[in-house]
């Protein structure tokens, strides 16, 4: 402290705050959790946080991690089948599983020569601030990329057309899920938000706290819906739980104190990165500027997946539902009968590259399609034969009424088709009532 007179007083800070022994206990768990969650964010999807731009794929599916779970696959558990690794969108597949023992068996050996061989340390209060900010990133950015699917509403969208005339008992429980929010845009962009607060509380030092606080209530609320509407994230989103909960500890007592004991709070104990108040502001501000680049490059993705493949791409001519109200295969007309396999009952028109058909049991059929709206003809594909294919020409007489007529498996079929006004279905039409005498619960 510097005095001049006896009015003008300038602190300048020339130390680092002391720092008390750790416990044994806390070391070892420390070190732990470094070498653990160090490897399993730089290993998974969350190192794609950092780089939103990048096709990197996950160091796990990479040599030699890829080769040391492979090898304990076939030789630990006697799995001599291929493992799925990439392509499936599960997060809880057998190779990631035996991932994670992997993680588990490299982090408690490494804690174990850790602690032997530098058993005299007391401390690791340098290191531990930037564990600290390195989870804080890699926790932050997975919620940017998770809130922002939300907030512009991609990762569970409306509804599609399949789906609004698909039998509720054929739904899985996570399409359930997937409908239910899909349905709610508003309660997707609450979702949304909650997660992008997290991260952004995150990314600003003097907020991790809270944003840790966030990202604990979002991560349980996650693992929760994964376990119970059997969404196969639920290994990682409880990865998301256990990073909360290790940004949470050093200041859990000062939450006890607050939220349970009735106690007063002292102010953190946890030293900052640098001394100094210029050093401070630097790094302060490089967080900062980062985070903003994050954030820019997730907003940039999401907006033009929304405009390629979401709610604001571009729908076809046909777009809609179609009932068939004729249907008749080589000159024979056939009824609407539930045992009739070969008469369709809808015609489905989702977006310019697939034609669906629902049959009268209302099964679906899905054929890739290309649509030439100038010769007003679809040509239908089968991935799995490569000479096959089918023409139908279309007519469109107006706006409610289309027909279809070509030759498909050998026979020559014709449909006459009425639009479904889709819009009209309550999970879609039904709007949000302040005021409303008797539920509308159908």
């Amino acid at each position: 402290m510097l005095s001049f007179g006896s009015s003008t007083t300038i602190e300048v800070e020339t130390t680092a705050p002391t720092t008390e022994r750790w416990s044994r206990m806390t070391r070892v768990a420390f070190r732990f959790c470094f070498v653990y969650f160090g490897l399993y964010a730089l290993t998974t999807q969350m190192l794609g946080g950092f780089i939103p731009s990048s096709d990197m794929p996950s160091l796990e599916e990479l040599p030699p991690f890829k080769n040391l779970v492979t090898w304990t696959a076939v030789h630990v558990f006697g799995i001599t089948r291929p493992l799925v690794i990439t392509g499936s969108g599960s997060g809880d597949k057998t190779f990631n599983w035996i991932a994670a023992l992997c993680l588990l068996v490299i982090a408690t050996a490494a804690t174990v020569g850790w602690s032997v061989l530098d058993r005299e340390r007391t401390q690791y209060v340098t290191l531990n601030k930037w564990f600290r900010l390195f989870l804080r990133f890699a926790t932050g950015s997975t919620m940017l990329v998770y809130g922002m699917v939300k907030a512009i509403p991609l990762q569970m969208p409306a509804p599609s057309l399949t789906r609004l005339v698909e039998p509720f008992g054929y739904f899985s429980p996570m399409g359930v899920l997937w409908a239910s929010i899909g349905a709610s845009s508003a309660y997707e962009r609450f979702a949304g938000v909650a997660e992008l607060s997290a991260a952004v509380c995150l990314f600003i030092p003097r907020l991790s706290l809270v944003g840790a606080l966030i990202l604990l209530a979002d991560s349980i609320q996650i693992f929760v819906l994964n376990m119970t509407y059997d969404v196969p994230v639920k290994l990682f989103s409880f990865h998301l739980i256990l990073m909360s909960l290790v940004l949470l500890a050093p200041d859990a007592r000062r939450l006890l104190n607050v939220l349970v004991l009735d106690r007063p709070a002292l102010p953190s104990t946890q030293p900052p990165l640098f001394v100094g108040f210029r050093p401070r502001r630097i790094m302060t501000a490089g967080q900062i500027v980062f985070a903003a680049y994050l954030i820019g490059m997730n907003v940039v993705s999401a907006r033009k997946s929304w405009f390629t493949y979401g709610g604001g791409a571009p729908k076809p001519a046909l777009y809609g539902i179609w009932d068939v109200e004729t249907m008749t295969i080589d000159g024979v007309e056939r009824a609407s009968l539930v045992t009739d396999y070969d008469r369709w009952r809808r015609v489905i028109v989702q977006n310019a590259n697939v034609l669906v058909f629902q049959r009268m049991d209302s099964t679906f059929v899905f054929y890739p399609a290309k649509t030439d709206d100038g010769a007003k003809v679809i040509t239908l594909t089968r991935p799995a034969n490569q000479t096959w294919h089918s023409r139908l020409l279309f007519d469109r007489r107006d706006a409610q009424t289309l027909s279809l007529d070509g030759e498909m498996d050998g026979h020559k079929i014709r449909m006459s088709l009425q639009l479904l006004d889709h819009t009209k279905l309550p999970i879609v039409g039904r709007r949000f009532k302040w005021i409303q005498e008797y539920p509308f619960n159908r």
